[in-house]
């Protein structure tokens, strides 16, 4: 009865902001087999309400706000995914605030006592009864602790994780509605995304997970001059209860407040750049929920403005491959290499292996050219990926998540610099930075490095690497065999070439196992004959090949 109440709610809702024009007639499968004549009905029964006179995205935005907080989190979700959803929607759910009435002060000191097995008077030398904020998922306070430091005291909503789970399993029913009768359905993917929300937005819930993401930045950044990331009290914190350093600072949208205080906004904006592109390339673990109500500054020095990020839920990392392919085809993009764009496409599986690269190639072009005939500091990096992401659709390839949340990333820190400083120029902070990366991964002691740390794996093989050789020695007669008795010479060719292949591979293993064993005995200061003859072996067979 409950959940009947609650859909009918949100059919009142959805009607009331006319959420049904986002499906036009021509938006509904033609697919008898999806009994389709349903979906048209429900279009011909809206036909008859008067035409809504609000944008779009501005009714989805109010229609979420009045369902709830949990719908509000569901849009600011959605937000984070202009590779599915069109770019007016997104700016106007960019605008989601998470402000909703405060529970009561009794409640959340009950949650804390009960979270960490004390009175709140035993764990703080004082405590603010009246909230600092509220939010959909969790309440803040502010307290003091027994030697001074002044935090603040997160706690979970009571109650909110049945209301989610009620919320998401209606979501994911209208997600299959959306699937099944709308021509777009598929390619949108609306189970994934309900599916992901829920991963999402549980997982807000454990504030131990905030506090270690937190932490994690905190110490990528420590000494920085760039970010500061308040400090975790973990004694404190567990998964319902977090305590962290409070932190003053001026909120990065009150322009006014950091006009006055002097502060250099191009530095500003340039800085906030350096630390996406820090974060991204050099950490490989962003913050990927940097909205104006995360971000502060710290204008102690406005000449040297140092900014302040918190509420680290959400953060994001790629692949070693994807890190190496973005960067080389952010440069790429950039010197109008379009046929090598299409050609890292394809090596990182952004696009499917089939694609013609042809096409492919045209694509990129179709959709960079008539971008860098404006002035660099008017192109948006951001917009630049969602229109290359987009071109990963059009040849039936999907788009890893990670890399969505990254563009999104971008595209607030573009914005937020923009905003700061309109004259931003992103490329001229973002190329000398990549070629910079591109440099020094490369570098010896950076291929060093990584010879060590997988240097473990590698060693385990050494026991069979004796029967490798011998199982590739007779492989080798067997070609030879072959190559003896074949007389067309087309065929003779393809054994010898397969012959030498096999042979360079036994080389090569034999020298990297044994340059792996004797670096790692450099490194210990000890002699390594092993190694050494393991780099002999692999010397002899090329010699006897």
């Amino acid at each position: 009865m409950l959940r009947l109440t609650r859909a009918l709610r949100i059919l009142r809702i959805s009607l009331r902001y006319r959420l049904d024009t986002f499906a036009s007639s021509s938006a509904i499968s033609t697919d008898r087999s999806q009994s389709s004549l349903l979906g048209r009905f429900i279009l011909w029964v809206m036909a008859f309400f008067p035409a809504p006179q609000t944008p779009r995205g501005e009714r989805l935005r109010l229609a979420l706000e009045e369902l709830g907080p949990v719908f509000v989190k569901f849009g600011q979700l959605l937000s984070t995914r202009p590779d599915l959803i069109p770019s007016d929607v997104c700016c106007e759910l960019d605008k989601l605030q998470d402000n909703v009435p405060p529970f009561e002060s009794t409640t959340f000191i009950a949650i804390v006592e009960e979270a960490l097995g004390q009175s709140v008077d035993q764990l703080f030398a004082s405590f603010d009864p009246e909230p600092l904020a509220s939010a959909s998922i969790a309440q803040v306070h502010a307290a003091v602790l027994d030697d001074g430091r002044k935090v603040i005291v997160k706690a979970v909503r009571p109650g909110i994780r049945a209301t989610i789970e009620h919320d998401c399993a209606l979501m994911l029913s209208l997600a299959r509605l959306i699937e099944k009768y709308l021509a777009d359905g598929k390619r949108l993917r609306p189970i994934d995304v309900a599916r992901d929300y829920r991963t999402t937005i549980l997982d807000e819930l454990n504030l131990q997970r905030e506090a270690s993401n937190t932490a994690t930045l905190r110490r990528n950044f420590e000494d920085s001059t760039l970010l500061y990331i308040p400090e975790i009290y973990w004694p404190y914190t567990n998964e319902n209860v977090l305590v962290m350093e409070r932190i003053y600072a001026t909120p990065v949208t009150d322009v006014e407040s950091l006009r006055t205080a002097g502060t250099d906004f191009k530095v500003l904006a340039e800085r906030g750049v350096e630390i996406f592109f820090t974060q991204v390339f050099e950490h490989n673990f962003f913050h990927a929920d940097m909205h104006p109500g995360n971000i502060f500054v710290d204008a102690s020095k406005p000449r040297l403005p140092k900014y302040v990020a918190i509420d680290c839920a959400i953060v994001g990392s790629l692949s070693a491959e994807d890190q190496f392919y973005l960067a080389r085809n952010l440069l790429a993009i950039f010197r109008r290499d379009y046929r090598q764009v299409a050609e890292l496409h394809i090596l990182a599986g952004w696009v499917k292996p089939d694609a013609p690269l042809n096409e492919v190639e045209s694509a990129v072009r179709t959709v960079c050219e008539p971008i860098f005939q404006r002035p660099l500091k008017d192109i948006s990096c951001g917009q630049l990926l969602v229109s290359l992401f987009q071109i990963a659709r059009r040849f039936d390839a999907e788009v890893q998540p990670s890399l969505v949340l990254l563009q999104k990333t971008l595209l607030n820190i573009e914005g937020l610099g923009r905003q700061l400083y309109p004259d931003l120029d992103l490329w001229a902070t973002a190329h000398p930075f990549l070629e910079r990366w591109i440099v020094q991964r490369f570098e010896p002691g950076q291929v060093f490095k990584q010879i060590k740390r997988h240097a473990p794996d590698w060693l385990e093989q050494l026991p069979h690497l004796p029967q490798l050789v011998v199982d590739s020695m007779e492989q080798v007669k067997r070609i030879d065999t072959t190559l003896n008795s074949h007389q067309h010479n087309e065929s003779q060719s393809q054994v010898l070439r397969q012959r030498n292949k096999v042979i360079a591979g036994t080389f090569l293993v034999g020298i990297g196992l044994g340059s792996t064993y004797t670096a790692l005995h450099d490194v210990a200061q000890q002699t390594s004959p092993t190694g050494l003859l393991l780099i002999a072996t692999g010397t002899l067979l090329l010699l006897l090949s």
